[in-house]
């Protein structure tokens, strides 16, 4: 675990470490989300120890001028509503576990995020993107591969790089997805993509994976194991700097890429909602928004009335 909260005077050791079980077994947070919520409550511990807070007595006015202070320090909208999303949870497992009696985070509010509509790709820049590998050498294979399977798929680059062979069902065209929470979906594979994957496969073969990593798909040829998240990311950068790419994206972007441009082409929401492992449909329908942002970008480009004005101008 990346950040160790049980360091503080703020709340007893024990009820941490309670909270980080709950965390991990009853709500089946994957590391990285863990790593997430505990980074985040760090945050409230500390601002606890500076001001001599009791966390049992903390009232709602203590909670706002955290809430203040985290905006005072530059902390974006969008991150003091995530980080307040943590206190909360912390708070409802503290009643949850009779630790207190009342909830102060009842009316606790969050800070107005505003329609976040995030960074896509273009068919010709992914295009692009892909142009850019080099795939004479085995790492360019594999990267071909997985910005082939990460925008075909619409997969998460943590679901990416814990991939393994016993996941793929080519044969039958879909992968088995372990996402967020440990919810299992089941995505259908394009040939094309499986094709690539195949040359990817003949590489693999002579690559020499370490124990232990054996089943996983993809492998660094050097180290012999499993890739992170920070390599996929870095790799993606690289390329899409040397497409001359000039939108800031990671692998996330071709995720949002794959679900808007089925939104574009008229594919069902829900069922868009099941391919990416959404829980709720309103985290889905931000492609509805894109999808209506594209529509608009058309219609002042086609429209007889617009172009028109446009010329005249």
């Amino acid at each position: 675990m990346k950040t160790n909260i049980t360091h503080t005077t703020a709340v007893p050791v024990p009820i941490l470490r309670r909270y980080i079980q709950y965390l991990r077994l009853e709500k089946s947070f994957s590391p990285n989300t863990l790593d997430a919520y505990l980074t985040d409550l760090s945050k409230l511990l500390r601002y606890y120890e500076c001001e001599h807070i009791d966390f049992r007595l903390v009232t709602l006015l203590q909670l706002d001028q955290f809430a203040a202070r985290l905006h005072d320090s530059g902390s974006s909208a969008k991150t003091v509503a995530r980080v307040l999303a943590g206190v909360r949870s912390f708070y409802r497992f503290l009643l949850m576990e009779k630790e207190i009696t009342t909830d102060p985070t009842e009316l606790l509010v969050s800070p107005n995020r505003g329609e976040y509509l995030p960074q896509v790709l273009t068919i010709d820049e992914i295009d692009r993107l892909e142009q850019a590998i080099d795939q004479s050498r085995n790492e360019g294979v594999r990267d071909h591969a997985i910005v082939e399977v990460l925008y075909a798929c619409g997969l998460r680059v943590s679901e990416l790089c814990q991939l393994r062979f016993s996941d793929l069902f080519l044969e039958d065209g879909y992968l088995h997805v372990r996402g967020k929470g440990q919810k299992d979906r089941l995505v259908p594979v394009a040939q094309s993509t499986v094709e690539e994957l195949r040359r990817w496969f003949a590489v693999r073969q002579a690559i020499s994976a370490r124990p232990g990593e054996e089943d996983y798909v993809f492998l660094s040829p050097q180290r012999g194991r499993h890739l992170s998240r920070i390599t996929v990311f870095h790799n993606i950068k690289q390329y899409a700097h040397a497409a001359g790419i000039t939108k800031e994206i990671s692998p996330h972007t071709l995720r949002h890429s794959f679900a808007t441009h089925l939104v574009e082409r008229g594919a069902n929401l829900r069922g868009v909602q099941a391919l990416l492992g959404h829980e709720s449909i309103s985290t889905t329908e931000i492609y509805l928004h894109l999808d209506r942002q594209h529509l608009r970008e058309e219609i002042l480009t086609c429209h007889p009335r617009n172009r028109r004005k446009t010329n005249e101008k």
